[in-house]
């Protein structure tokens, strides 16, 4: 008996000397997170954020939450996220008012190189500039009227329906698909109005 107690001792030894205790779970910054952190998130899912009038939801990272703002790309996001000292894959519910304040006066004035702007040498001002939301829609459709109203080769080819940047139209955007019954090929329609072997041997009887 005292020998079968001595193995269990040692085989439960060597099982805490194999798996010892779990190590708290860390972030990708290194900060260790709390246990109590999933019920956090769930209220960060459930939370909405609003940003230059577009709803996100809280349970998205900063970096992927500002992409969904129409002029907002994922290198500009990426550039607001170094230039203000805010963690990216931090989620976008745990923002405060203040940081959210920050994140709008920055999209509206971005501090950032030139070739990261996506209205340059603007066509009347001749200014850098950066839209945003409904602004670059407007913008985008005055654009596309100037070039049909000069008739350009662009304006052309957007009165037409037809792609603008040199793609070829011989198997996409092709209208009408549904309608088209394919191509034909040829004698099929003979092939199927011609007599079976059947009907000449009875003609041949009578």
């Amino acid at each position: 008996m005292e020998k079968i107690q001595k193995q269990i001792h040692k085989s439960e030894t060597t099982k805490e000397s194999h798996f010892p205790e779990k190590m708290p779970k860390t972030s990708q910054s290194g900060e260790v997170i709390p246990k109590g952190m999933p019920k956090e998130e769930k209220k960060y899912e459930e939370k909405l954020v609003r940003i230059l009038s577009e709803d996100i939801e809280g349970g998205m990272s900063v970096y992927a939450g500002l992409t969904r703002v129409n002029g907002i790309s994922w290198g500009l996001a990426n550039a607001l996220c170094k230039v203000l000292k805010i963690d990216k894959n931090r989620k976008i519910g745990s923002l405060t008012p203040e940081e959210i304040k920050k994140i709008s006066e920055f999209i509206k004035n971005p501090h950032i190189p030139k070739f990261m702007l996506n209205r340059r040498n603007d066509f009347e001002t001749g200014e850098d500039r950066h839209l945003i939301g409904t602004d670059l829609e407007l913008q985008t459709e005055f654009d596309i009227k100037r070039m049909k109203k000069i008739k350009s080769y662009k304006g052309v080819r957007h009165a037409a329906g037809q792609p603008v940047r040199g793609q070829r139209t011989k198997s996409h955007f092709r209208k009408n698909k549904a309608k088209s019954g394919g191509i034909k090929k040829r004698g099929q329609e003979t092939i199927k109005n011609r007599p079976s072997l059947a009907d000449l041997k009875k003609g041949k009887k009578q």
